[in-house]
């Protein structure tokens, strides 16, 4: 099965990030605003709490966050008392941000710029991890103005090298459904369960905003 692709947006651009990520570098510096967070904090406590919840998890476990924009997912995380964490993001100026806000709170926080499309350099330069998370990176990556199918499948082939076999991988989109995620990843994912989000009814049909999943890695 396949799905519809969605239209092209400059939000699946690098120039747009860089630019935006600039202007909030200056407001954070100005205000002390750490800027936007993506979709939303309740999206990001969701997850947060489900990680807390799970007795499996320990403080030390290693996660990547893809895509960290300004950090504030793994800034929570810190102030939980996790304390492998790495934020990774092509715009060199979210990671500049990053950087700042984590030093200016004095949380131990490691970020570094890295193309989640190439997999190879990934896998080589950052290693693998007891959790993947990505919240509004593989949405970004499907609003990309050129060939968003080919650029999902190699930014979910890094993904998957940077998983072992008993890794998760969080992913939270606001562009997809379960089913559209589980037909796209089917071929290196398995679905371990959904983190409840709000739904809506309309049309006599439910729904929810946002798609908040937990996969394994499919060994083969």
């Amino acid at each position: 099965m396949s799905i519809d692709e969605l239209s092209g947006s400059e939000l699946g651009t690098k120039t747009y990030w860089d630019r935006s990520y600039n202007e909030e570098i200056a407001n954070y510096k100005n205000h002390g605003d750490v800027g936007t967070i993506w979709f939303d904090e309740d999206s990001q406590f969701r997850v947060i709490n489900w990680i807390l919840k799970q007795e499996t998890i320990s403080s030390d476990v290693s996660i990547i966050d893809m895509g960290c924009g300004n950090g504030m997912l793994l800034i929570e995380l810190a102030r939980e008392g996790f304390s492998n964490l790495l934020g990774v993001d092509y715009s060199e100026n979210a990671i500049k941000l990053a950087k700042q806000i984590a030093k200016d709170q004095e949380l131990n926080i490691r970020y570094q710029s890295a193309d989640l499309l190439n997999t190879k350099l990934c896998q080589q330069q950052l290693g693998t991890f007891s959790i993947v998370h990505d919240k509004g990176t593989y949405d970004a990556i499907s609003l990309c103005p050129e060939n968003p199918k080919e650029k999902r499948e190699a930014y979910l082939s890094t993904v998957n090298c940077l998983m072992n076999e008993n890794s998760l991988f969080i992913l939270t989109s606001c562009n997809w459904t379960e089913d559209e995620l589980l037909i796209s990843l089917a071929d290196k994912f398995i679905k371990k369960c959904c983190i409840p989000t709000p739904t809506f009814k309309f049309g006599g049909k439910t729904g929810s905003v946002v798609t908040s999943m937990v996969f394994t890695k499919k060994i083969i």
